[in-house]
């Protein structure tokens, strides 16, 4: 069986490694901000399509209608998703310089205003969930597999405590139901975080985490939520247009292969008997 995990994206572009602090964060606490991922110009024109999107739909091709459609399909194998999910999704031997280890499941684009209220605690114990249930976090020393994982990309500043996504840091590790003083969206216990427009943020849905209240009202949250999942797996009912999906590069469209394990790696040669 193949063991090549991609070292490239469909544009050719290199995989970018995590590092020993990184993936030592995203362990540990089930969640990792990388800052500045994008630059300037690709921010303006993904978020520019976000707005049109929600606003002016029937300016874009019914294809394209999506949050992977236009611009922003350039961000489901971006460099540091590819170099993220090489580490902590992806399932080596269904991989090939010709398919991703791993496949894009879901996405959705999150627009909010001031005032618009997303707080629902759910998931954590990811440790201890049940294989098909793909909320999953499995680890070995020095080894670890996310199953179901989002990669957030924020296409606008986030200031602490106005409305990004909460954590309760740990717990897609924890042995224990969360507590009731969770409940409060004000509990100390929440994590949080601040970032640049065009930073990512990883998090296992294995962690108990919610959605906020977004109160800024200078600036509306305008995020890509985009979830991977093993080849094996899938848990959201969702598929990109035939029409997007037949005009991807070959090795993007494998993220959106059957759901299967045997013989599911593009190009390995003959089916085993």
């Amino acid at each position: 069986m193949p063991t090549t995990l991609p070292e490239r994206n469909a544009e050719g572009r290199p995989a970018v490694t995590l590092t020993e602090e990184q993936k030592y964060l995203f362990d540990t606490r089930g969640w990792l901000l990388v800052p500045g991922v994008l630059t300037e110009e690709e921010i303006a024109e993904m978020r520019a399509f976000c707005y049109r999107l929600r606003r002016e739909p029937e300016t874009i091709a019914p294809c394209e209608r999506a949050s992977i459609g236009g611009p922003l399909l350039r961000l489901v194998d971006h460099p540091v998703i590819l170099g993220f999910m090489n580490e902590f999704v992806a399932y080596p031997n269904l991989a090939t310089a010709d398919g991703y280890g791993f496949r894009l499941e879901g996405s959705f684009l999150a627009h909010r205003a001031a005032g618009d209220d997303n707080f629902r605690p759910h998931g954590g114990g990811g440790l201890f969930n049940f294989p098909v249930n793909s909320h999953v976090y499995c680890c070995n020393p020095g080894v670890v597999h996310s199953g179901l994982t989002r990669a957030v990309w924020e296409l606008n500043p986030v200031q602490r405590g106005t409305g990004g996504t909460l954590f309760l840091t740990g717990s897609h590790k924890a042995a224990f139901r969360p507590p009731q003083s969770i409940q409060d969206p004000d509990s100390p216990l929440w994590d949080t975080y601040d970032c640049p427009a065009g930073s990512l943020l990883f998090f296992t849905e294995g962690i108990t985490h919610s959605g906020a209240k977004w109160t800024n009202a200078a600036t509306d949250r305008v995020a890509v939520f985009n979830c991977y999942n093993t080849i094996g797996s899938k848990w959201h009912q969702w598929e990109p247009h035939p029409e997007l999906l037949a005009a991807m590069h070959p090795l993007r469209r494998s993220l959106f292969r059957q759901v299967c394990c045997q013989d599911n790696a593009v190009n390995a040669g003959e089916p085993r008997g």
